[in-house]
């Protein structure tokens, strides 16, 4: 369980810091201005529905335990930690001292908190574990006057967790863990100030010693009325080493497919979209050096992020570049008599736009609409979204293995004309759509 666990630790690490800070890496970023969008439980007292903003997440999901099964629960979350510059008169925001910038900013602390419960013992009525962060405040001295101050506040919240059997006769149970921030504040109305006494990205690992959890996305088909009944709020629980049934779940405020892992072409930390390496990458090195020299003042995590890419070897970047889905003419030109991506002179029998497919003896072409029913199994899990969706279809292509897709545009999307003109399209294979 161990080596599953550690990938689940490293899924978790990058739900912790998306959207920590954002391209450019700069305090002075407008985009920089509102942070903490993901995985955020703020105190009770600034829990507010209307606008979005909750105290407390719940996941439920399936497991198939076996006897003496404990169930293992780490939570994981940043501290919002104020980083204070004093300049020996008072605070300021910024300061240069010896060359190098300090700037106001709130950093972040990670914690973790691990309970172990036996299965039974969850069986046998919910189980209260509660769980609290002290505060603190650290000083350090950057040249002769100038000191930065860090402070946080004290955190306090509770993990509840249940678990009751399935009617039936194939067994199995329900786990139910719910995750609330108890911290107590006056609010004073502020967001800025309710971060600082929040979870932030909180997320949950769940692992068990024996016996294995059920895909919520494919599960087996007498699981299936289980998990319709299944609540998730504000986490997804997903299996890590596995894609329909696993001894490890992560429950993350980010919707992921079963089995998620880190890209090894990654070479670190981006915080600005998981997927988009190497275009993150680029931007950064166009940053100027005053650019860099602010980004660096902002964050540790940002000056170390500005250093790797400063440094990167040109086999890091071959190795971030993915695949070419779409080329133009080699004058950059857009327009109709653009070279077509799939190069007809190669292969005059070629042609998406008029390309077919018979599905349930019917032929879909470009300008079909088909009702779509997404496989969830090894999809992207937001697909879960678009079943029963109808959609037109713009192109149906095959790739050098002979495999068929057929690309669509949403009918109910107000965007879809825009995405056809740009070539913009969602994927699917022929058993994923139904002609209307």
């Amino acid at each position: 369980m161990t080596s599953v666990f550690d990938r689940a630790r490293a899924v978790g690490d990058a739900v912790l810091y998306e959207g920590y800070l954002l391209y450019p890496y700069r305090a002075s970023a407008r985009k920089n201005r509102v942070r903490w969008q993901w995985g955020v439980l703020v105190p009770p007292s600034f829990a507010n529905e209307d606008r979005g903003e909750y105290a407390s997440a719940r996941t439920e999901c399936l497991l198939e335990p076996r006897s003496r099964t404990a169930v293992h629960f780490t939570v994981r979350f940043l501290q919002a930690q104020e980083r204070l510059v004093h300049d020996g008169h008072g605070f300021v925001d910024a300061v240069t001292v010896g060359g190098r910038d300090y700037t106001t900013w709130d950093e972040a602390v990670e914690h973790e908190v691990t309970f172990v419960v036996p299965a039974a013992e969850l069986l046998a009525q919910p189980v209260r574990l509660p769980f609290s962060v002290p505060a603190t405040e650290k000083r350090e001295s950057v040249g002769e006057h100038c000191t930065l101050v860090r402070r946080s506040r004290k955190l306090a919240g509770v993990l509840t967790a249940r678990l009751d059997a399935l009617d039936g006769p194939f067994g199995g149970a329900r786990l139910r863990v719910d995750l609330a921030n108890t911290s107590r504040w006056s609010s004073d109305g502020t967001r800025e100030s309710a971060l600082r006494h929040a979870l932030l990205a909180a997320h949950v690992i769940l692992a068990v010693d024996a016996g294995h959890f059920l895909s919520m996305l494919d599960p087996p088909e007498w699981a299936k009325p289980a998990v319709a009944t299944c609540v998730n709020e504000r986490v997804w629980p997903v299996l890590i080493g596995g894609s329909t049934r696993s001894g490890v779940v992560l429950a993350s405020p980010i919707i992921l497919y079963d089995d998620p892992a880190i890209a090894p072409e990654s070479p670190g930390e981006l915080f600005d979209g998981t997927e988009i390496d190497e275009i993150l990458t680029l931007r950064t090195m166009t940053l100027t050096d005053e650019e860099k020299r602010e980004a660096r003042a902002t964050d540790p995590r940002a000056a170390a992020l500005v250093d790797r890419v400063d440094d990167v070897p040109p086999e890091v970047l071959d190795r971030l570049h993915g695949t070419v889905r779409h080329l133009r003419s080699e004058t950059g030109s857009d327009t109709d008599d653009a070279v077509p991506w799939w190069d007809p002179g190669a292969d005059a029998s070629v042609s998406p736009e008029t390309d077919g497919v018979v599905v349930a003896g019917v032929r879909v072409a470009a300008g079909s609409r088909v009702r779509l029913h997404p496989n969830l199994h090894g999809a992207d899990a937001q697909d879960m979204f678009l079943t029963g969706r109808v959609a037109t279809v713009r192109a149906v292509l095959s790739d050098v293995d002979g495999t068929t897709h057929v690309a669509v545009t949403l009918d109910d999307d107000p965007g879809a004309d825009l995405q056809n003109a740009h070539g913009r399209f969602r994927y699917f294979s022929p058993d994923e759509v139904e002609p209307t």
